[in-house]
């Protein structure tokens, strides 16, 4: 199966796709925000540093 032009939901991939998760590196969770539209662009952060969802707002 070849990928297609266009994401899941019909979104064209040209456009900034940012995702979040929480990953575990060398034992410790850290928190990840990437565009995966683009190859390399990505952060991480210890996740205890991380604001959450109600103090962001």
């Amino acid at each position: 199966m070849s990928a297609g032009p266009e994401s899941v939901e019909g979104d064209a991939v040209d456009r900034p796709r940012i995702v979040a998760a929480v990953d575990e590196t060398d034992g410790q969770p850290r928190l990840v925000v990437a565009d995966v539209t683009t190859d390399d662009a990505w952060l991480s952060m210890p996740a205890a540093d991380a604001v959450s969802l109600s103090e962001w707002r």
